[in-house]
């Protein structure tokens, strides 16, 4: 199990190369492609008391697939693998919607965990994507140094998600030097917490992976923090987790330990739905 193709996606007018640098290493890592993708959406006019008052002209969509040309050359200056390995993507579309089409050609998306704001026609909705994509995640927070992800967390459950994102995270896991598999249960829960988690454990011991578990209890923080805790004490530089959601009345609904890590987690973070 290997990652040939590495996907990233670029806002049409942004800066920072963070997320791009690590689609850059991870794709340099396993001699993988890279493809970038772009993408934003016309807004319809906004009218008021029957009268157009902004509209999106003829010069303005010029202009903003003008930017979305320029910001290829951005991107393939970043990317610096030779150029039958790199390849530029974009379109006249709602971004999030983009994202999850042009995901199908990829085994990893990369994507910026935050966004400066939630605009539907210029930028992702980073949990959206994750949710509908069907393929791993890679969420980078803004300002890291290079992801090494020599030492790698998984948060563990006994859920389809889990058991996805660890089967996902295979690669990764599989050149880490060293892998702590945790499990966060109730007090009553930790003899069933470990055999779980030795089962996890004996799943990527068949498959090379050197890793150790870990059972804790619920603390008064949150789930995600004692998650985060873990990596700062283990000198991780990633966490790999089930990404878990839902839709309801039309808008998406995260479990608690997926909310916060995609809010807070100053590492990356390794999603799969």
């Amino acid at each position: 199990m290997t990652i040939a193709t590495v996907m990233v996606y670029v806002d049409p007018e942004q800066q920072q190369e963070g997320q791009v640098r690590v689609a850059r290493d991870v794709a340099d890592k396993f001699g993988a492609s890279l493809i970038g993708v772009s993408a934003f959406a016309v807004e319809p006019p906004f009218v008021a008391d029957g009268v157009i008052i902004r509209e999106t002209t003829a010069e303005d969509l010029k202009r903003m697939k003008s930017a979305l040309a320029d910001k290829e050359q951005w991107f393939r200056s970043i990317a610096g693998l030779p150029k039958e390995r790199v390849e530029w993507r974009h379109g006249v579309e709602y971004p999030t919607v983009f994202l999850t089409s042009e995901a199908r050609s990829a085994d990893l998306v990369v994507v910026r965990r935050t966004q400066e704001k939630y605009d539907r026609f210029h930028f992702i909705d980073p949990a959206e994507a994750m949710v509908r994509m069907g393929r791993p995640t890679l969420l980078v927070p803004d300002h890291i140094p290079p992801l090494s992800a020599d030492r790698i967390v998984v948060g563990w459950k006994d859920t389809r998600e889990a058991r996805i994102a660890l089967r996902d995270a295979l690669p990764f896991l599989a050149r880490a030097s060293q892998v702590t598999l945790v499990e966060i249960c109730t007090s009553s829960e930790q003899d069933v917490a470990r055999r779980r988690v030795r089962d996890a454990a004996k799943y990527l011991q068949a498959h090379g992976v050197k890793c150790r578990v870990d059972v804790r209890v619920h603390m008064p923080e949150s789930d995600a923090h004692q998650l985060v805790r873990v990596a700062r004490d283990e000198g991780a530089d990633l966490i790999v987790t089930g990404g878990y959601g839902h839709t309801r009345l039309g808008e998406w609904m995260f479990g608690g330990m997926t909310r916060d890590l995609l809010n807070e987690a100053p590492v990356c973070v390794m999603m799969s739905h």
